[in-house]
């Protein structure tokens, strides 16, 4: 359990910077140039999410039951897990209506993935890791907005065309994770 936590602190905390930090993020940026930032950046998410993947898998080993889930939330966390790739999606296809409404639609999408989840399962190790992403995602979403608001920042409108692409592409994402690579990389069918 050690390992997931130090791997949440180190992904988590990297991706928390800009929110609680953004004057000291500056001034690294300032020092080691935007690339020499994002290299270094880049550096400690990957490390950190090993981390967190070994520390989840190695805690898996010793588990520990917290509660029972009815199988249907198995089933709405599917739902969430489809409107998370979604979100996902309209974070970087230009001009969709979610992007247009929420500014940050990735971590909306982080938090119907970590909720759903959250759901679904009742190991320990499911608790932490995914309460963790959940609170990390519900912090960040309203100190995003409150920059926003501050700044002034409108995001440019939502069309059609946009959307249908947003939503075809998150559907598509979402049934390959979902019925084949769900399985293949995490080891649990989440179909049945």
């Amino acid at each position: 359990m050690t390992l997931l936590i130090l791997g949440l602190l180190l992904f988590l905390g990297v991706h928390s910077i800009s929110m609680l930090a953004p004057g000291w993020r500056t001034r690294q940026i300032a020092r080691f140039g935007d690339k020499g930032w994002k290299g270094l950046y880049s550096l400690v998410s990957i490390a950190g999410f090993v981390l967190l993947i070994y520390g989840f898998r190695r805690a898996g080993l010793e588990p520990v039951l917290l509660y029972v889930p009815p199988m249907a939330l198995r089933h709405l966390n599917a739902l969430f897990t489809l409107v998370a790739f979604v979100l996902f999606v309209a974070a970087y296809v230009p001009r969709n209506h979610f992007k247009a409404r929420l500014g940050h639609p990735m971590l909306m999408g982080v938090k119907f993935w970590a909720f759903g989840h959250l759901l679904a399962t009742g190991m320990l190790r499911d608790v932490v890791l995914f309460g963790a992403f959940l609170l990390w995602a519900v912090v960040d979403f309203v100190m995003s907005r409150r920059r926003d608001r501050a700044n002034g920042t409108v995001y440019p409108a939502g069309t059609l065309r946009g959307t249908l692409v947003t939503v075809a592409v998150g559907v598509a994402a979402w049934a390959l994770f979902a019925f084949y690579l769900h399985l293949r990389w995490i080891g649990v069918n989440p179909m049945h």
